[in-house]
């Protein structure tokens, strides 16, 4: 039985990144065996084990044969003849189809060492057109690696190209389309993601709700999402700068985008929320007090002031990406403070009761702004 480091930490570790992950293949060696020297089977489709210890993956070399259509159409094929350049021939980048041994020494039999010194992400072979994921892989190491100039190599373009006219793109389910956008969300260059997919002809299969938004990169969100990740904010915030525009098709594409790639709360509702909310930023003039106060409710600023605080960001950031200004977001940012002074809870104990209390807290919160306002 042989132990080898290989993929991301590999890659990392020649790239001089901090290695945070660590995953192991393992030649030579059975299931049985593997249980007998401690470590436990975690893999549903093919072999992977936990090791007893460190918790690390361990998983047996394995080749794959494509069975039928989408991500889950293979076949594994895993036995102690499977040698290790066979199962690194598997993966998708020559980038991440590299191992170190015991002994530290590097086995490289698809170049990725080249590949990484020249900034290319290139396909290991004409395999990678069998798992649609890997479109949305290689953007996301686009996105992940943009800040160290690396490009797509024309061949895999031209392969990815091909993927989607023939409809191999069309099998990607929702659950891995998010979780490969959540992960690119949180690289140092999100918009290359959406750019390079919308370049590839992909993401008007993928997200056709957003499908021209990312034409160039100094297209509105392509900007306001790349300030988003330069001022490090949260993941839902950039979301809403991806996906939200000002026109009046916003909600409804969102909303829809959302809904298909089943999309969590915390990112939905704040994207949601920015859509609805994005036209009175787009506006020069501030609101009058009623509107303002009406917008504090809408935004739930009362009940979930971080999620409040999260669309107030995202919007700040389209609108000046836009080039408009104003101030609505300092102003909404008082005005709650002001309204926070109210307690309902007060008015409640004075006997006011149902739609009367409502108003009565309504206009409670208008004074206190108004009072706030003029100190």
């Amino acid at each position: 039985m042989k132990i080898y480091l290989v993929g991301g930490a590999v890659r990392d570790e020649l790239l001089g990144l901090p290695v945070h992950d660590r995953d192991w293949v393992v030649t030579g060696a059975t299931p049985d065996g593997m249980h007998r020297a401690g470590y436990k089977a975690v893999g549903q489709d093919f072999p992977v084990f936990l090791h007893p210890r460190t918790r690390e993956e361990y998983a047996l070399a394995r080749t794959e044969r494509k069975s039928g259509r989408g991500y889950k159409g293979f076949v594994f094929h895993t036995a102690p003849s499977v040698t290790l350049e066979e199962d690194l021939q598997r993966r998708d980048l020559t980038i991440n189809a590299m191992a170190r041994d015991d002994q530290g020494i590097l086995i490289d039999p698809c170049n990725g060492k080249k590949d990484l010194e020249s900034r290319i992400l290139r396909h290991v072979s004409p395999a990678f057109c069998e798992d649609p994921v890997r479109i949305l892989r290689l953007a996301r190491f686009a996105a992940r690696l943009a800040p160290w100039d690396f490009t797509i190599a024309d061949s895999t373009c031209a392969l990815v190209r091909a993927m989607v006219a023939s409809g191999e793109a069309d099998w990607l389910v929702p659950e891995r389309i998010w979780q490969e956008t959540q992960g690119a969300l949180a690289s140092a260059c999100p918009a290359v993601y959406f750019l390079e997919l919308e370049r590839l002809g992909a993401l008007s299969v993928i997200m056709p709700e957003i499908s021209g938004l990312f034409s160039q990169r100094s297209n509105l969100s392509a900007r306001a999402l790349e300030r988003a990740a330069q001022e490090n904010t949260r993941l839902p915030v950039r979301l809403a700068c991806a996906w939200v525009t000002a026109d009046s098709l916003a909600l409804t594409s969102v909303q829809t985008l959302c809904q298909r790639l089943k999309v969590p709360t915390e990112f939905s509702a704040v994207a949601s929320l920015c859509a609805k909310a994005l036209p009175h930023w787009m506006a020069s003039d501030t609101p009058p007090a009623d509107q303002r106060l009406r917008l504090l409710q809408m935004l739930d600023g009362f009940r979930r002031p971080h999620r409040f605080e999260q669309v107030l960001t995202a919007c700040s950031l389209l609108q000046q990406e836009a080039g408009v200004t104003s101030a609505l977001s300092l102003t909404l940012q008082r005005d709650l403070e002001s309204c926070q002074t109210v307690k309902p809870a007060v008015l409640a104990r004075q006997g006011i009761k149902g739609k009367a209390l409502g108003e009565a807290i309504h206009k409670a919160r208008l004074e206190a702004m108004d009072a706030a306002w003029k100190q």
